[in-house]
């Protein structure tokens, strides 16, 4: 690829390092930020849950925006306004400003990262040339909260807002950079039958339910009613959706794409496969610290070989493909996570770093092999005028599959009765998680890969437009 082409990716792959290292950075500060601000358990808790509700519930929306109003026009907006809440954020005084603050960030990222990954899908050559910088961009965003947990533990040191206004810093960055590589491209033209508002209303009022009855799970038992109740309105509302999208001249997500079992098949995936790491990971952080009594930064430290995924993603991972094909690096991901998984199983009270690190690195490898072709699976294939929309699903899977892992987990722990066996018991969750993933994605390893004559057809309809496509 061209410097220019390096430099667009650069850009936006900063974008979801943002996003990653601002969701890491946090997680190591919040006990600090409680007892600075007075904060109460559950104000403290909701400070990760409104980000999470505003990614989750705004993220399918954000996608298909990016479509119909333009990817840089929605990028770059976005971003900015994730620059100004993350900065509001850091000038908080009381809990409530502060989540008010998370919330909006969130939807921001809701709307900033699917028009970034749609970016990348429109602006590189459907093949190695995308591959490569799609595994790029997966690299970097596991980096990012693989960094972001040593970085927190870092700021937190020097004081809690600087795990806002660090952020600001670096999007302000992005910003100025930006506005000078990202492409140009045509104003989207204008469809008949108008903006389709009932779709729009109906899908993230079903999203911002669905996404909050998920965080509820944390719970447990605990006002099941209020979770069974936003679980039931929510899928009642995604009911809705469906008949809105079905009966409208322009509907905001076509139905159609779902048939395209490619498509579907990875977004299962990324949302077993992320919510067994995230919740594998929560619960890691929660043996080091509360049972063994680690600070913040030395668990940081330790947990950091799981960012060996941001080297191998990048480098290791498109010679598999290559050479393999994206089902089977998929598959063997999982294989190798469903391994890493059950080797931890058995932890025990005082076991040492040496007995926990090849559980830590091969997760970080499954990693590399599952996240980035996953990325690739979900976007494959599908028409230019629709990137935004399957980048927006393949985010909104993700999202909810890192809000499920983390609340199951939870739920499990409690539920258990905590210390050593509910830990025992909740690292379950994931290993179910990511076998059932393995499952479902043994199911693509014998598709029909495109034949040789056909991808030379996709390669040729796909050469740059000057227009809209960097130079490579």
């Amino acid at each position: 690829m061209s410097i220019r082409a390096w430099s667009l990716l650069l850009v936006l792959c900063g974008t979801i390092f943002l996003e990653g290292i601002d969701v890491a950075m946090l997680a190591v500060a919040v006990p600090t930020i409680r007892a600075d601000l007075g904060l109460g358990t559950g104000t403290a808790a909701w400070i990760m849950s409104a980000y999470v509700l505003g990614y989750a519930g705004f993220t399918l929306l954000g996608g298909r925006a990016a479509d119909l109003l333009g990817r840089r026009r929605m990028f770059l907006g976005w971003l900015a306004v994730f620059l100004v809440f993350s900065g509001l954020g850091g000038l908080a005084e009381e809990g409530w400003t502060l989540i008010v603050a998370r919330f909006v960030t969130g939807v921001a990222a809701a709307f900033m990262t699917p028009a970034a990954l749609s970016i990348i899908t429109t602006s590189y050559a459907e093949g190695p040339q995308r591959n490569q910088a799609l595994l790029v961009f997966a690299g970097t965003a596991a980096g990012g909260f693989s960094l972001g947990l040593v970085i927190g533990g870092l700021l937190t040191q020097l004081g809690w807002r600087w795990v806002f206004f660090a952020p600001v810093l670096l999007a302000a960055a992005i910003l100025v950079a930006a506005l000078r590589l990202v492409p140009k491209e045509p104003r989207p033209a204008r469809t008949k039958g108008g903006f389709d508002l009932g779709g729009a209303l109906t899908a993230a009022g079903a999203m911002l339910l669905l996404a909050y009855g998920v965080v509820r799970l944390e719970h447990g038992f605990q006002g099941w009613q209020v979770t069974a109740a936003a679980v039931a309105a929510g899928l009642l509302l995604a009911g809705a959706f469906v008949t809105v999208e079905r009966r409208a001249a322009t509907p905001l997500v076509r139905l159609g794409i779902l048939r395209r079992a490619s498509l579907v098949r990875a977004d299962l995936g990324a949302l077993l496969f992320v919510g067994s790491f995230f919740g594998f990971q929560f619960m890691a952080t929660l043996y080091l610290q509360e049972l063994r009594g680690w600070s913040s930064l030395q668990t940081a430290l330790a947990l950091l070989v799981l960012g060996v995924d941001a080297i191998l993603a990048p480098t290791l991972t498109p010679r598999l493909v290559a050479r393999f094909g994206n089902a089977k690096v998929i598959l063997g991901g999982f294989v190798l996570a469903v391994g890493s998984y059950t080797l931890f199983l058995p932890v025990g009270p005082d076991w040492s770093y040496a007995a926990m690190f090849p559980t830590l690195l091969l997760s970080g490898l499954a990693f590399a092999l599952a996240y980035g072709p996953l990325t690739i699976a979900g976007t494959e294939g599908i028409a230019e005028e629709e990137q935004g929309l399957a980048s927006g699903l393949l985010t909104t899977a993700t999202q909810f599959g890192s809000a499920v892992g983390i609340a199951a987990v939870t739920a499990v722990y409690g539920l258990s009765g905590g210390g050593l066996d509910g830990f025992r018991a909740a690292l379950v969750v994931p290993l179910v998680m990511v076998a059932l993933g393995a499952v479902i994605t043994a199911t693509g390893v014998r598709d029909r890969p495109g034949a040789p004559a056909e991808k030379a057809v996709e390669r040729a309809v796909d050469l740059p437009d000057p227009a809209t496509r960097v130079t490579v």
